[in-house]
Parts: C-alpha cells; sequence; structure tokens
C-alpha cells in the first residue's frame, strides 16, 4: 500500500504550527492592523470578542479549507467505495501511531492556548481545543474510510483519542502539562533508496522519513516532586522511541547498492531516555517569547542521550 504524503503531513505534529501560525497571522491583520506589541500576546481575563470572533473565523476558515484542499490534492483522484475499515497497525513499526499521538496532542494544546488567549477560562478552552484536535484528525480517517485505496484506521484514532486526551486529562486534574510529547529529527542515509517514499530533500524528509523521526514523552521533574525543590521548572527528563531500516511500510523491497551487490537493511526499534527543557517553563517577561517558546515547545532540544538498540547500549553526547 503506498503512503500517502500529503495525508501524512497533516497527520504530523507540523500541521499543528502551520494551522496555529496561520491563525494567529489572521488574528494579527484584524487585531493588530498591521503592528504588534506586546500587549497582544497577553491573554484576556475576561472575554474578548474582538479576539474571540476573529479567531472562530480564522479556525473555521483553515479547518474548512484544509479539507478541501485535502480532498482536491489527493482523494479525488482514487476510487471512492463504501464506508470501509483498514488494519495498518503493523506498518512502520508503530512510528505513525506516534505522529497521531503526537499531531493531536498538539493541536488540542496550542488551540486551548489560543482559546485562553481570547479570554475563555482554562477548562473550557481545553475542552475546545481537545474538540478540534479530535475534528481535524478524525475528518481524515473519515476520507480515508470512503477511499478504496485506503481505509478507516481503528488504530489511528486510538492514536488520536490517546494524544488528544493525555492533553485534556492534565488539564483536568492538574491544571498544567506535566507531561508532553515531543518530536526531534536527524537525516538518515535510507531516502536515496526510496525518495517517492522517504523524500527527495532534506524538507521532504523531515515529514516523510521516519527513520530520521523520534517520538518523546517528557515529564517536568519538579511538577513531581514537593514544592520548593531546587530542580527548575523547565528541567525534563524525555522517553523516546525510533525505528530505523525502514525502507517501505511492512518489508522492505530487493534492493542494490552502486556496485550492483544486495542490500538488506534490518528493522529495528530504538530507546531512549534524555534530559530536556519545557520551553513554556522558561523564565522570561516578554509576553511574545513566553508565546513563540509554547507554539515550538513540541519539538525536542537536543541533549546528552542514551539509546538501547539491537540489545545493546550507545551513548550520544548530543542527539537530534
Amino acid at each position: 500500500m503506498r503512503r500517502k504524503s500529503i495525508k501524512y503531513f497533516i497527520s504530523t505534529t507540523f500541521s499543528s504550527v502551520i494551522f496555529n501560525v496561520m491563525t494567529l497571522m489572521c488574528l494579527l491583520s484584524v487585531y493588530c492592523k498591521g503592528q504588534v506589541n506586546q500587549n497582544f500576546f497577553i491573554p484576556s481575563s475576561t472575554v474578548n470578542n474582538s479576539r474571540l470572533i476573529p479567531l472562530l473565523a480564522g479556525e473555521g476558515a483553515f479547518y474548512a479549507g484544509s479539507m478541501i484542499g485535502l480532498n482536491e490534492l489527493w482523494y479525488k483522484d482514487y476510487p471512492r467505495s463504501a464506508f470501509h475499515l483498514f488494519n495498518d497497525n503493523k506498518e512502520w513499526q508503530q512510528m505513525d501511531k506516534m505522529g497521531h499521538m503526537l499531531t493531536a496532542y498538539t493541536i488540542s494544546r496550542l488551540t486551548a492556548a489560543l482559546y485562553q488567549w481570547s479570554g475563555i477560562k482554562e477548562l473550557p478552552a481545553a475542552a475546545y481545543g481537545t474538540s478540534m484536535g479530535m475534528a481535524f484528525q478524525t475528518n481524515i480517517e473519515i476520507f480515508d474510510g470512503f477511499s478504496s485505496e485506503w481505509g478507516f484506521s481503528i488504530g489511528d484514532m486510538v492514536a488520536n483519542t490517546t494524544g488528544a486526551s493525555l492533553f485534556l486529562s492534565q488539564e483536568s486534574a492538574w491544571g498544567e502539562q506535566r507531561i508532553g510529547l515531543k518530536i526531534s529529527f536527524h537525516p538518515t542515509e535510507y531516502d536515496q533508496y526510496h525518495p517517492a517514499e522517504l523524500g527527495e530533500n532534506i524538507w521532504q524528509e523531515m515529514l516523510k522519513d521516519y527513520n530520521g523521526q523520534t517520538y518523546w514523552v517528557s515529564f517536568a521533574i519538579a511538577s513531581f516532586l514537593p514544592k520548593g525543590t531546587k530542580i527548575p521548572g523547565w528541567a525534563c527528563v524525555d522517553f523516546g522511541y525510533g525505528a530505523e531500516g525502514m525502507i517501505n511500510a511492512m518489508t522492505n523491497p530487493p534492493l542494490c547498492d552502486a556496485n550492483g551487490n544486495d542490500l538488506n537493511f534490518d528493522r529495528y526499534r530504538k530507546f531512549f531516555v534524555s534530559l530536556d527543557v519545557n520551553l513554556t517553563k522558561i523564565p522570561t517577561k516578554s509576553p511574545a517569547l513566553k508565546t513563540f517558546f509554547g507554539a515550538v515547545s513540541f519539538i525536542k532540544i537536543p541533549m546528552p542521550t542514551l539509546e538501547y538498540s539491537r540489545k545493546k547500549f550507545k551513548f550520544h553526547i548530543l542527539y537530534f
């Protein structure tokens, strides 16, 4: 089964950045009339319709436009079918499922932050943000369900629900995100053997090459310790998951090097432990900088990392 590049693009965390940046651009043009100041980034203490209405309009326009664009750019070129399921749980060593979790979590978190910015209280904002994250991801799966080329993936929906629930449950229990989801990336050698699948340049590789992606569960250390601890709030310990040796979804096709020799890549999983920085906890008096830190906090900061794979350990001074 061919993997859909466009679907995958939307199903990764990078889509959440585009989603929120485009919304913010709409808000900037309407609210600030071309000039941004620090007060713009400070959340409103009460519901502010001059923020909320453009926010809803911007999100609605992007949501509708993205769904229409996805259909026009991809699905209309493939035959339709009755709604059906497809089991893709064994593909890509489940790396795609980690991507779904991260995307649902990040869209929920960033959208909730926008609602709080407009003056909506934290818990309702979290519920609205989670609803948007789930709606965005679910519609993609519904498109798949009516395409004869693919199908509705229950595994994807479980991953989507897990990511969105991780965000909402923490907001409900603690009023903060003590456990976050992140991603890191480094280029690999595998794209040259199947560029159509893994990317033809570095930008495509970032979106398509699972071999270079690592997904992280990040724990804010101080949040789990008694108050007054000397450990800074931004200090985190992360546990990562990755996989390597994948040229195709299920099995690798026959490959040869430049001299005609057979290439056999071993498909294997990797597990990591690393230090990290919670950018949302960095002390700053700048509301604009605080907003920026929140928007990019899904990216894992390169740090010393311990890797376990193929029954042995490996230490990285800096792991990307």
